[in-house]
């Protein structure tokens, strides 16, 4: 099995930046490193693994193939819906937002 590369969409991409502004802002810029690490290795885990993350929201949003992945230290969470041949990161939101109402939001 080899591994597959993952795509995220601007609006994960966007998430991501949003959530390293934050932790400079309200934490430490050790803190911002920390969450990109365990972002990095998340999505190492996803690209090789695609299929072990949970499908909790899929039943919830109605999206059979949406799949789920924690960041380890951090309360995030990378959505994402594995292809044939990559995995197509939807978002990186934290777990304390309204999930349902931001997967909903049109992408751009």
């Amino acid at each position: 099995m080899s591994d597959k590369s993952l795509i995220p969409r601007e609006r994960a991409g966007r998430d991501v930046d949003e959530a390293v502004t934050h932790y400079i802002n309200e934490h430490t810029v050790q803190a911002a490193l920390g969450f990109v690490d365990s972002l990095e290795n998340a999505y190492a885990h996803i690209g090789r693994y695609p299929g072990t993350g949970s499908s909790r929201f899929a039943h919830e949003l109605d999206l059979p193939e949406l799949r789920t992945w924690p960041l380890t230290r951090f309360p995030y969470l990378v959505f994402y819906v594995e292809r044939k041949d990559h995995v197509d990161v939807w978002r990186v939101l934290h777990t304390r937002r309204d999930i349902p109402a931001l997967m909903q939001e049109p992408a751009g």
